[in-house]
């Protein structure tokens, strides 16, 4: 199992979109002890709050016009503040991308918590996005990493499997991708393995 480290929040910054009430002050304090520089919103999040570390909002009363982004795609990790387990609130905070929950009444502790836990759910999921992105890259450019496997076979009358390993070695000489150096030369007249050899 993967060890993941403690963070250390100190010197970070959260915003806090709740309306004034004993919950968000408690937050606001736990916050404060743990070093992180925290406001309060509401009844909106402002541009000026994209920069923050964190959002923790309040999951019973918040709504899409709240957040300055599209639903599902939050910039930082959000946390929400849960009193109410209806359903169909509960179904609205999972789309808004939330990755770490508070229930409410706040109690005394429990925010260094749902901080470590939401960092590395949005950490995860950026990551996850992130190689689903390159494969549909990888997949989009397939047609043309066959045009100059086929190119190369004609060329050079090698077999699918030695014309491949030529476009490989050279796209690993100009440090680039396959897709990327396949698609390099769908622009222009080079050599497939031009790289390997140093043309």
């Amino acid at each position: 199992m993967r060890r993941v480290p403690t963070p250390n929040f100190r010197g970070r910054s959260a915003v806090v979109l709740h309306r004034p009430h004993p919950a968000a002050d408690a937050v606001l304090r736990q916050l404060e002890r743990l070093g992180i520089a925290a406001r309060p919103a509401w009844p909106a999040l402002a541009e000026a709050d994209l920069s923050a570390d964190f959002v923790l909002f309040d999951a019973d009363t918040a709504h899409d016009g709240q957040f300055p982004w599209p639903a599902g795609a939050p910039p930082m990790p959000l946390v929400a503040l849960i009193g109410s387990e209806a359903p169909g609130r509960l179904d609205w905070v999972l789309a808004q991308g939330a990755t770490g929950h508070l229930l409410k009444p706040v109690a005394s502790g429990g925010v260094f918590s749902a901080l470590v836990i939401a960092e590395h759910g949005f950490a995860e999921r950026r990551d996850r996005e992130a190689r689903i992105a390159d494969l549909e890259t990888r997949l989009r450019l397939r047609p043309v990493v066959v045009r100059a496997i086929l190119t190369l076979m004609a060329q050079r009358g090698l077999n699918e499997a030695d014309a491949f390993r030529e476009i490989r070695s050279a796209a690993m000489q100009r440090r680039r991708s396959i897709e990327e150096h396949c698609l390099d030369l769908a622009a222009g007249p080079t050599d497939p393995a031009a790289g390997r050899r140093g043309g």
